[in-house]
């Protein structure tokens, strides 16, 4: 009896340990992201509370890689930078499908709040991104129809802010057919998960 005592001890404290390790990975302990630019780093609080699908979403873009090489193609002083979808040539890259629009969350698009861009379609967010850069009220969801559905927030800067501050001074001009394009490349040399 002492003998299996024993085991079942050791056996509960391996259920333990695969648990906590599990618990380890959930995504409020990885929810912190760095964009590492050619204007130096911009460090991303996730909320996964408000935004899971969203954060989940972004989280997995940065897991595979995806936003290094891509640039910040549209900035606009006195509202926002967009980027994370074209590389500097301004060639888009392949993305996943959409996800769901969660701006009913309530987060609003307050300035140094990071939120999904997407086209008129609601539900039509991908890999792209933009992070506020005033209280943008108007973006904020009113109603789950047409342009009242809003963009969806589901995180904020809580380092880096001179850095968007930087970007969002950069010099711009039009290029075919986007506008606001950074004269000198804005670049996502990479975008990590702070372990």
């Amino acid at each position: 009896m002492h003998y299996l005592r024993v085991l079942y001890s050791a056996l509960v404290l391996l259920a333990l340990g695969a648990f906590t390790a599990h618990a380890a990975e959930s995504p409020k302990e990885r929810n912190i992201v760095e964009l590492h630019t050619n204007k130096g780093v911009i460090v991303v609080e996730l909320n996964f509370d408000k935004a899971p699908v969203t954060a989940t979403n972004f989280r997995a873009y940065v897991e595979e890689g995806f936003y290094a090489g891509t640039v910040f193609h549209r900035v606009i002083p006195g509202f926002m930078i967009q980027g994370g979808g074209l590389t500097a040539k301004m060639v888009e890259k392949k993305t996943r499908p959409p996800i769901k629009n969660e701006a009913a969350n309530k987060l609003p698009n307050d300035k140094y709040s990071i939120a999904m861009a997407r086209t008129s379609d609601p539900h039509s967010a991908t890999a792209q991104f933009f992070i506020n850069t005033k209280d943008n009220v108007f973006l904020n969801h009113k109603a789950p129809s047409g342009n009242d559905w809003g963009y969806c927030v589901f995180g904020r800067v809580i380092g880096g802010k001179s850095v968007v501050d930087a970007i969002e001074k950069t010099p711009t001009r039009t290029l075919g057919p986007y506008e606001n394009v950074p004269t000198e490349p804005v670049v996502i040399e990479k975008a990590t998960l702070r372990e």
